[in-house]
């Protein structure tokens, strides 16, 4: 399967979106409103809302995974990875990887250094969590029952050395 990208929304993307993360079955119905408003402050402000998309899309034009990304608000050179999801019936592919591979390489040239995924502490994103250790990332902190009590908020941290590139 040959993979293509794209870094802007266009309005079909909202409702495919919405499809890929509940085809994952790992995300609340309040996490997955929160991934919309994302969408739609893409959608109507584009890259001026902060946020950056990147989707993988397939050959039919069908959009397979996707990431949303962006600067965090007063600091030098770091971002957020806010959401990474690909369609359940793909996962296991490498699409995932690709897709964080690619998002990396856009921050660097944004003159991004240092990414930050905040994460559940929540069994169900257990393979989630090991997806980001494999990937390279660290675990920088952990806050207690910050989602609630038992369900702790983990952060991981990956400094960008030589993902730059035209």
């Amino acid at each position: 399967m040959t993979i293509h990208y794209r870094d802007h929304l266009i309005e079909s993307d909202r409702t495919t979106i919405e499809d890929i993360l509940k085809s994952t079955g790992m995300f609340s119905n309040e996490e997955i409103g929160v991934a919309l408003e994302l969408i739609d402050e893409g959608l109507i402000k584009g890259t001026a809302s902060g946020y950056n998309f990147l989707l993988g899309v397939g050959d039919g034009g069908e959009i397979l995974g996707y990431t949303c990304f962006g600067p965090i608000p007063c600091t030098r050179n770091s971002y957020d990875l806010y959401w990474i999801a690909v369609r359940h019936d793909l996962q296991g592919k490498g699409i995932g990887k690709n897709l964080l591979k690619k998002t990396q390489r856009i921050i660097a040239n944004l003159g991004g250094e240092r990414v930050y995924i905040e994460t559940s502490s929540r069994s169900v994103y257990e393979p989630t969590r090991g997806f980001y250790l494999r990937s390279g990332y660290r675990k920088e902190a952990l806050i207690k029952d910050f989602y609630s009590n038992g369900d702790d908020k983990i952060v991981y941290f990956r400094k960008l050395s030589a993902e730059k590139s035209s």
